[in-house]
């Protein structure tokens, strides 16, 4: 028994391997205003204290007051046409709302921290254009140092020849170039595990972070509910001394969802738990309860298609597409090796169910499956849990509730307890 799973393990983990050179590179997603200012680190990092755009469909100016001059790259995605600015980590004092309403080329704009050092400003032009020119000014005059960015409108043609060979849309690269875009280290990356401990890896996933806030209502923010939930979680586990747990994110930082994978593989995790929490837009009408998501080729409903497809999308938000893949081939390879890590992973998500249903309001479809691309490591059993819709009242008020969330972590430890303690009976000792 413990041979034939080495065996899948070693076959899942060559499979993801040959499935990897089918990557490319990451797009943008959902509106997201900046990250609330860290009054601690306020002196260490520039400020950007006022933004304002200028101009009309021909030509557009965008101007970006700072407290001292940053060096930055600008560059421009298509598809939809987007100009993206890497800059340092920035603290962004800027007006609420700020960005919500564009401009002349630009539709939107967004920003905010998507690593440890390093912010993101997103544009969402109305069409094609080129960045006609880009540069800082130095403090004059009585004005602060400014980022300028002055866009020009062009024709597609012209659009996509400006871009890089690898970001043009019709020269997707083959399987074998492939290989030089795919990251070599995930962003957050754990250090490997000292050999002496042999206790099972617990990771858990908090979704969202930085510059993407997730589902918002009534002033909370997933990515603050589901970062203090996992956290919790994380104390409530490591309490029992018998499991070593790993986040994905401990702070309010953008991950990538093919990073937030490479995490719990990278750590060879026993278990890799994904915290979110959903909410449907008001046409929508209400829904309540925790949802438990495992991973499927084909939603279990219309309602899980469109929450897979809304979450897959967070990866748009860091700007660039890492995961982009020929689906039909890369899904195949991933297939073969996944299967026994579903049954592992539909196992899990019944027993969570069955501990989370005693003490927490469940959905009245309580399991579900979709293809969420966070949920595919192919040798890692993986679920997806949605806490309760912030667009409901009552699910909000126990979102915010720390008795709630007590109750809640609890029941999901247990569930992990005794998942794990299965499986390292039935594998038997290691050799």
């Amino acid at each position: 028994m413990a041979s034939r799973a080495n065996h899948c393990v070693l076959q899942g983990r060559a499979l993801l391997c040959a499935a990897a050179l089918l990557c490319s590179v990451p797009a943008i997603g959902r509106a997201a205003e900046g990250e609330a200012p860290n009054p601690t680190a306020a002196s260490s990092f520039p400020i950007a204290s006022d933004v304002r755009l200028a101009g009309d469909a021909r030509q557009t100016r965008f101007v970006l007051d700072l407290t001292r001059p940053i060096q930055f790259r600008a560059f421009a995605l298509a598809d939809p046409y987007r100009v993206v600015v890497d800059i340092p980590q920035v603290s962004f004092q800027l007006p609420a709302g700020v960005g919500t309403a564009g401009r002349g080329l630009v539709k939107a704009f967004r920003y905010g921290l998507v690593m440890p050092g390093g912010s993101r400003i997103v544009f969402d032009l109305t069409g094609p254009a080129r960045i006609a020119n880009s540069y800082v000014l130095e403090a004059a005059n009585g004005q602060p140092p400014r980022l300028v960015l002055e866009l020009e409108q062009v024709d597609r043609t012209t659009f996509v020849q400006l871009l890089a060979p690898e970001s043009r849309p019709e020269l997707k690269p083959a399987i074998a170039d492939a290989k030089a875009a795919v990251p070599t280290e995930a962003v957050s990356a754990p250090k490997p595990a000292a050999p002496a401990d042999s206790r099972p890896l617990v990771v858990i996933d908090p979704g969202h972070g930085g510059i993407d806030n997730g589902t918002q209502a009534n002033g909370a923010m997933e990515k603050e509910l589901v970062l203090g939930f996992g956290l919790a979680l994380r104390d409530r586990i490591e309490k029992t001394g018998k499991y070593r747990v790993v986040m994905t994110r401990t702070d309010d930082t953008f991950i990538a969802l093919a990073d937030r994978v490479k995490v719990a593989r990278n750590a060879s995790a026993a278990l890799f738990v994904s915290i979110h929490a959903d909410a449907l837009p008001r046409r929508e009408g209400d829904a309540q309860g925790a949802t438990i998501y495992t991973l499927s080729d084909k939603a279990s409903d219309a309602e899980a298609e469109r929450l897979a497809e809304a979450e897959n999308k967070a990866d748009a938000i860091g700007g660039v597409n890492l995961t982009e893949e020929p689906v039909e081939v890369a899904d195949i390879l991933i297939d073969l090796a996944q299967r026994e890590t579903r049954t592992f992973s539909n196992r899990f998500a019944r027993l969570l169910m069955g501990e989370m249903k005693t003490t927490v309001r469940m959905h009245k479809h309580p399991l579900k499956s979709a293809g969420f691309r966070v949920l595919k490591a192919p040798d890692v059993p993986s679920v997806l849990v949605e806490l309760g819709y912030v667009s409901n009242k009552g699910d909000l008020q126990h979102l915010v509730s720390e008795n709630w969330r007590n109750r809640t972590v609890g029941s999901m430890a247990q569930a992990i307890d005794a998942f794990l303690a299965k499986r390292l009976a039935t594998a038997g000792p290691a050799h």
